[in-house]
């Protein structure tokens, strides 16, 4: 075997920021998260939502989860936050206080009230941009929001 033959090229990976997967409008792919056992599980991008928590601007996630997980029905979402861990890079942590997720899911419902009043306007007004969300979390999903996964 000559070693032309024998060598492959390897393609070069670029390390991918998880908020800039997050925040980019045109992905439709799903988020693929671990869990505490290494266990995939693939989600469904809802919603990016900014909140303030004690004063502080955070930001959230709210992910449907495609897999089928344990005390999650299929109609329900569950809400993240966007942290970082101590070498700075981006992670998600399920929201455990669950007034603040309570809180999220309400001003996701309002954005998106908001965005279908603005969608009902003539169309000689200026449209609103299209979002990003292919799946609506349903009410009930608030009930879920505090849980961990499992």
């Amino acid at each position: 075997m000559s070693e032309k033959n024998v060598t492959k090229k390897v393609e070069e990976q670029k390390p991918v920021d998880l908020l800039d997967v997050l925040l980019d409008k045109d992905n439709k792919d799903p988020i693929v998260l671990m869990d505490e056992k290494g266990k995939q599980i693939s989600f469904e991008q809802v919603a990016i939502i900014p909140y303030e928590v004690k004063e502080e601007k955070v930001l959230f996630v709210v992910l449907k989860p495609i897999d089928k997980i344990e005390g999650i029905a299929d109609d329900e979402a569950v809400v993240f936050l966007v942290d970082q861990d101590k070498q700075g890079n981006t992670i998600l942590r399920v929201e455990e206080d669950e007034e603040v997720a309570i809180a999220v899911f309400d001003k996701y419902y309002d954005l998106l009230e908001e965005a279908r009043g603005k969608a009902k306007k003539p169309a000689s007004t200026t449209k609103a941009p299209a979002k990003k969300t292919t799946t609506a979390a349903k009410k009930p999903a608030t009930k879920v929001a505090g849980k961990k996964t499992k």
